[in-house]
């Protein structure tokens, strides 16, 4: 038998033995197409390729691409486990041509493989083409033989690929294995063909035209070939199975998952699911996606609570989804070693999501189920779908897992409306001072920044926005964008917030308030002072030097800081934003779980190390690829131009950067985090100050000491033992407090319990008791039920103007007299509302005048209520 493994190495074999460069996957997360949300073909990291924007050392390839196919238009997640062939992670592979070989040697090469390298059969092969595709059909029947019988022509639908609307394209030439009569199913082009006999496993697309916007097709001067091969489908045939998840790869996971959770028939379909599942979610997090509530991370997030939910359902109670990355790394590691690299990493973060989930899964799970059996007819309205995705975590196509399995439905509609409800409530609109939506820049050439040398420098105005709008002058007491054709001022960018300063002439002041950059055009945003400038004018462009000088700090120190949080904490940690001012330095970066006080303080001194070195800081212009070379740190899914500006402090940190930095890192001087904190699942953030600021905060650090040790009455050295013995003297207190209140609760019960009067059989009080909180009116109820027996009871407390209500009613009454309905009697005449179980509930209120008369209207209500 063929392992998945062997047969991954067979392949690149084969075409590395054609001529081809084995070229390794590229991440899940797309660096060169925003538009995708992960990649799901092999052909992803060479679109630019096929598009002659790149070009690279060799011009034909191969690759074995790991693809996700669970968000956005590709989205195969509600059918992973029911079907035979969906996956929400898979593995393409091909083969590909950029320029080089076309129709007649790609055919040729899939054809040698299949019959020749594998050994399959011909007759049980079809092959399609697109029906206006003469020489493909000319090659595959002339050339290659193959039966007209096992040969179809079908239409663009199926068989034409395109890119986009415009752009590349052309037709495609499918291979389809026939899985044999016992199977159901036709062949391509007919009316049978969805059935399972004929699977397709291999597409050619040879990319012939360029498709204009009128749809003109003009031939492609150097047409190219890109093919995709599902290594899985492959891995069945060999295997002689007919379903995927028959494999030795997932058959291997199932085992895993089936000792985890003590299942045994390996048939189980939520076997299949949390195998399918652990793949995509392990890999997401290998390149860099952490569970969240957008984007990329709610996709992991909503695979991973799937998996959870079945195993939820096969008895799990306990984590345990994490449980199978040390298999998947025996299984995948030699192909994929960034898998092992991140093994540990990729279990912690599926642990803590699996933790969670935990918290909310049982109880969502008992709403949902309540929601089955009381609803009317087959459908789960949207509002309750929502809830659970709002309130319990549950994503959409987890509630319609569960809806699917009681063959029932639910309200997509309504969900959606929900939801573009909630987003319409939350969402805030942004402003900004200079909108690039809004300027008039198409004539206007680009700056040449002289930044990185002067501070000073003689410039040109190229151009002059009034709101928005290009003019000729500007006048004092006009606020607006002057643009010169050189600038020391650096447009913000990179998480570098821009410079201040002056543009001056004789007899003219204009004040930089903001320095912006669009498309290489720096704008100066501020106002004209004094004078008038106009288009042409010589200016003297000079920055706030002092200002530029504590934002270098800053952003040197984000570099050291950088590192050495991968150092730290681990190579899973990517920027996920920054930003640096002259006040501090702020980075967002992933991590799953904040950061200990030892973590911090590592993080602060070997930064401060760093600085003591005062190694130089250098900066080199270089292309990507030698960029890539130096082991230069990218920042993840950015997309950069075929030349980078690669920063060293020493031989530590090396980064792609265009910011302005410090000369050496003893400039710096000083590095201080000032806070740690979680700004979204799975993103840490650290703010932290350098230099004078960084010592001010030790000086601040000191004076709050010295205060503390004067009001705790102890010394300095003494004052973290004289605070903790502190605090334990307050939670004596505090608890002799709490007994306290019960004794006069039980002293009030017995005092109040006089007042109750009898009303068909039922005992009802309704009183105020002066400062008493909510747990003291709550165990005065209870003492009152148990003195009064078949009782109803209302007590009330007031602070200012908020009133506070409970409401108790013995069990054996509930089913005449429920205590939601009782407190609201009062409550609603006191301006509140609430609710509670039928024998507790609580209300509060804030008009306390109306109390005296609403306690008094129980009885009375209690009365008609009985009667």
């Amino acid at each position: 038998m063929t392992s998945s493994a062997e047969l991954r190495e067979i392949f690149l074999t084969f075409f590395a033995n054609k001529g081809h460069e084995i070229v390794p996957s590229s991440p899940l997360v797309p660096g060169n197409d925003p538009t995708l949300l992960f990649t799901n073909a092999g052909m992803v990291q060479f679109k630019e390729l096929f598009q002659g924007i790149e070009t690279r050392s060799y011009s034909r390839a191969t690759s074995s691409q790991r693809c996700v196919r669970a968000g956005g238009k590709h989205n195969d997640l509600e059918n992973v486990g029911y079907t035979a062939r969906h996956h929400t992670f898979f593995e393409m592979l091909g083969n590909f041509s950029f320029g080089d070989y076309f129709k007649h040697d790609a055919i040729k090469y899939a054809w040698e493989f299949l019959t020749e390298e594998i050994g399959l059969p011909a007759d049980k092969l079809w092959v399609t083409v697109f029906n206006e595709d003469q020489e493909a059909e000319d090659i595959w029947l002339k050339e290659m033989k193959v039966d007209p019988a096992r040969f179809s022509r079908i239409g663009a639908k199926d068989n034409f690929w395109q890119m986009g609307d415009t752009g590349p394209c052309g037709p495609c030439s499918e291979i389809f294995y026939d899985h044999g009569e016992e199977v159901a199913g036709g062949p391509p082009g007919t009316p049978e063909e969805d059935g399972d006999r004929y699977i397709e496993i291999w597409n050619l697309v040879f990319m012939q035209y360029d498709r204009s916007v009128d749809g003109t097709m003009t031939p492609l001067p150097k047409p190219s070939v890109d093919t995709g091969l599902g290594l899985e489908r492959l891995a069945a045939i060999l295997q002689g199975v007919h379903n995927n998840y028959d494999i030795d790869l997932f058959k291997t996971l199932i085992s895993k998952a089936s000792s985890l959770t003590g299942v045994t028939d390996l048939e189980n379909k939520s076997l299949r699911v949390i195998a399918d599942h652990i793949r995509s979610c392990a890999f997401m997090i290998v390149d860099g996606v952490l569970p969240s509530n957008e984007g990329r991370g709610y996709v992991l997030r909503r695979i991973i609570r799937r998996a959870s939910r079945h195993g939820h359902q096969l008895g799990c109670d306990e984590p345990f989804f994490y449980q199978l990355v040390d298999t998947l790394s025996d299984l995948m590691g030699d192909a994929y070693p960034e898998l092992v690299k991140a093994n540990d990493h990729v279990a912690k973060v599926l642990l803590k999501e699996e933790q969670r989930f935990a918290e909310t899964l049982e109880h969502g799970m008992k709403i949902l189920q309540e929601a089955i059996q009381s609803m009317q007819g087959k459908v789960i309205d949207g509002d309750t779908v929502f809830k659970l995705y709002d309130t319990y975590g549950f994503p959409f196509d987890l509630t319609a897992d569960v809806a699917r399995e009681q063959n029932i439905e639910v309200d997509l509609e309504g969900f959606e409306k929900a939801m573009s409800e909630q987003k319409n409530r939350a969402r805030a609109s942004s402003q900004f001072a200079v909108s690039g939506d809004s300027l008039q820049l198409e004539d206007i050439k680009e700056t040449a920044f002289q930044g990185y040398e002067d501070t000073v420098y003689k410039a040109n105005i190229s151009g002059i926005l009034i709101d928005g709008t290009s003019v000729d002058e500007i006048k004092v007491g006009d606020e607006g964008v002057i643009i010169l054709d050189n600038t020391p001022f650096y447009g913000e960018s990179g998480g570098q917030v821009g410079d201040t300063g002056e543009l001056t002439t004789d007899d003219a002041f204009f004040e930089v308030s903001d320095t912006q950059k669009q498309k290489g055009v720096f704008l100066h945003v501020g106002q004209l002072k004094s004078g008038s400038l106009k288009l042409g004018s010589s200016v003297n462009a000079q920055i706030d030097e002092q200002r530029r000088q504590a934002i270098k700090l800053n952003h040197s120190a984000t570099h050291l800081m950088h590192e050495e949080l991968r150092v730290i904490l681990g190579d899973h940690v990517q920027q996920k934003g920054s930003l640096v001012d002259p006040e501090k330095l702020r980075f967002d970066f992933s991590h799953f779980q904040p950061l200990s006080g030892d973590e911090i303080r590592q993080i602060e001194d070997r930064v401060n190390a760093q600085i003591r070195l005062n190694r130089a800081t250098s900066a080199e212009v270089m292309s990507i690829e030698d960029a890539k070379q130096t082991g230069a740190m990218m920042l993840f899914g950015e997309k950069y131009g075929e030349t980078v500006r690669v920063l060293s402090i020493g031989s530590e940190s090396v980064e792609l950067c265009g910011g302005i930095h410090v000369d050496r890192a003893g400039d710096i001087g000083l590095f201080k985090i000032v806070m740690e904190t979680g700004v979204a699942s799975g993103v840490r953030r650290i703010e932290a100050v350098t230099g004078e600021l960084a010592l001010d905060r030790f000086y601040q650090d000191e004076q709050q000491l010295d205060a503390l040790s004067k009001i705790v009455k102890s010394s300095r050295e003494a004052v973290l033992q004289k605070v903790e013995s502190l605090q334990q003297n307050q939670r004596k207190l505090e608890k002799e407090l709490e007994q306290l209140k019960a004794k006069l609760a039980s002293q009030a019960g017995g005092d109040l319990a006089s007042e109750a009067v009898e009303i068909n059989g039922i005992k009802v009080l309704a009183a105020k008791i002066d400062g008493a909180d909510v747990k003291t009116l709550r165990d005065t109820v209870d003492q009152l039920k148990n003195k009064l027996g078949q009782a109803a009871i209302v007590l009330a407390s007031t602070q200012g103007e908020k009133i506070t209500m409970i409401a108790g009613v013995t069990k054996q009454e509930t089913s005449r007299i429920r205590a939601g309905d009782l407190v609201n009697v009062v409550a609603q005449q006191c301006g509140g509302k609430g609710g509670g179980r039928p024998d507790m509930a609580q209300a509060g209120g804030n008009q306390p005048d109306n109390l005296p008369a609403a306690l008094k209207s129980v009885a009375e209500w209690v009365e008609n209520h009985l009667s």
